[in-house]
C-alpha cells in the first residue's frame, strides 16, 4: 500500500478564517505541479481531504488528471487536529494508492508517525510516498518526494 501526503499549496494570508483561506495563484501553480508529478508516477484509486478550501482547492488539481477517483472528505486533518486519530481514520480506508492532502503541522507529525522518525516539515504542495504493507506507526518507508517551485523569500 502506498500513502501519498501532500501539503496544500501557498494560501493567501490569514485575513479571513484559517478554514477559509484561499489559494493564491502560485499555490494554485504548485498544486499543478504536484498533482501532475504525483499521477503521472502513481495511481491513486482514493483521495483524502481536509474540508478546509485550500486543500480542496489543492486536491481540485488532482481531480482533474484523475476525475474517476473517489474522495473522502476528512474532518479531523486540520491543522491542529490529533494526528494519531488521523492516521487511525486514515488506516481504515480500503485503498492501493492513498493520496491525503491537508495542513501543516498534522501533515508531518503523519509522516512522522508513519515511519517512525522526528516530524519534519513539509514544503508549500510538498508531495511524500510512503510505502507499508499495511498501516501502522513506524511501518512505512518513505520511497519518494517531490517539492514544486517555492517562492522566493
Amino acid at each position: 500500500m502506498k500513502i501519498i501526503l501532500v501539503r496544500h499549496g501557498q494560501a493567501e494570508d490569514e485575513t479571513r478564517p484559517d478554514s477559509a483561506r484561499q489559494l493564491t495563484e502560485f499555490g494554485r501553480k504548485q498544486a499543478a505541479q504536484t498533482a501532475e508529478y504525483v499521477t503521472t508516477h502513481y495511481h491513486p484509486d482514493r483521495f483524502v481531504v481536509s474540508p478546509y478550501d485550500r486543500a480542496q482547492q489543492t486536491l481540485a488539481e488532482f481531480q482533474a488528471r484523475a476525475p474517476k477517483v473517489p474522495l473522502t472528505i476528512q474532518n479531523n486533518i486540520t491543522p491542529s487536529d490529533d494526528a494519531r486519530q488521523a492516521l487511525i481514520d486514515i488506516g481504515n480506508i480500503e485503498a492501493d494508492c492513498l493520496v491525503v492532502v491537508c495542513h501543516m503541522s498534522i501533515v508531518a507529525y503523519i509522516a512522522g508517525l508513519l515511519t517512525g522518525d522526528y516530524p519534519e516539515s513539509f514544503s508549500l504542495a510538498e508531495a511524500r510516498v510512503f510505502e507499508m504493507d499495511f498501516v501502522m506507526s513506524g511501518m512505512a518507508k518513505e520511497i519518494d518526494r517531490f517539492v514544486p517551485d517555492q517562492p522566493y523569500r
